[in-house]
């Protein structure tokens, strides 16, 4: 049995409490407890019919060694600096991978790694500790991310991708084949990359055009 407790209580926690409650549905050999939920805000935790208890602030949290953490916080601002405060106090994180993604054999998935429902992850692909797969992600063979990157559902990196650390690719954004993108960049929604990104850029669409069809 994996006992979890997971860091937040907003929307990322509330799909996390799901993805295992799925996972359990479809198998009932599936060994994974949710024990319960930190959060600083202790209003977010109503928001959500969470499957287990409101257990405290993360600030005042004691570091448990008799389960693993999952982290719940989307926002990059956070992530980071939360995981490295509970590693220092000795907390094990769990890494999951829900039943339905593709994940091949000769992937290396890192440490406290979530990957997502129906995420395909293909071959000699490297996923770095701490960074999300959200659903339905296509990462293309030999495609190399680093640690601590939130990629949103329907991201499509394609072969030989490389991506740093600590970036933000929204949904639907894709690279074409060898793009390099840096660390700590915001890649907005629908975004396609064929060139290389630095560090510490936004990129998204500065011009936008809306068609409206006026039938005759």
């Amino acid at each position: 049995m994996v006992k979890v407790l997971i860091i937040g209580t907003g929307g990322h926690s509330a799909e996390i409490d799901d993805y295992i409650y799925m996972s359990k549905l479809a198998n009932p050999d599936f060994g994974w407890e949710i024990i319960g939920y930190i959060d600083d805000n202790p209003e977010a935790y109503k928001r959500y019919r969470m499957s287990a208890p409101f257990l405290g602030s993360i600030k005042e949290h004691q570091v448990r060694h008799d389960c693993h953490y999952m982290m719940g916080i989307a926002n990059l601002t956070y992530r980071r600096p939360i995981i490295e405060r509970f590693l220092e106090a000795g907390a094990e994180f769990a890494t999951f991978i829900h039943p339905t993604a593709t994940v091949s054999p000769s992937a290396k998935i890192g440490k406290g790694v979530v990957i997502a429902p129906m995420a395909n992850i293909g071959p000699n692909v490297s996923v770095g500790d701490f960074t999300l797969i959200n659903s339905r992600c296509s990462l293309g063979h030999d495609t190399e991310v680093g640690k601590y990157n939130f990629i949103s559902p329907n991201v499509c990196f394609s072969g030989f991708t490389s991506i740093g650390d600590e970036n933000l690719f929204g949904i639907n954004s894709a690279t074409i084949p060898g793009v390099k993108v840096g660390n700590r960049n915001k890649i907005m929604a629908g975004m396609i990359l064929h060139n290389d990104v630095g560090n510490d850029e936004v990129v998204f669409y500065r011009f936008k055009e809306k068609i409206i069809a006026v039938p005759k």
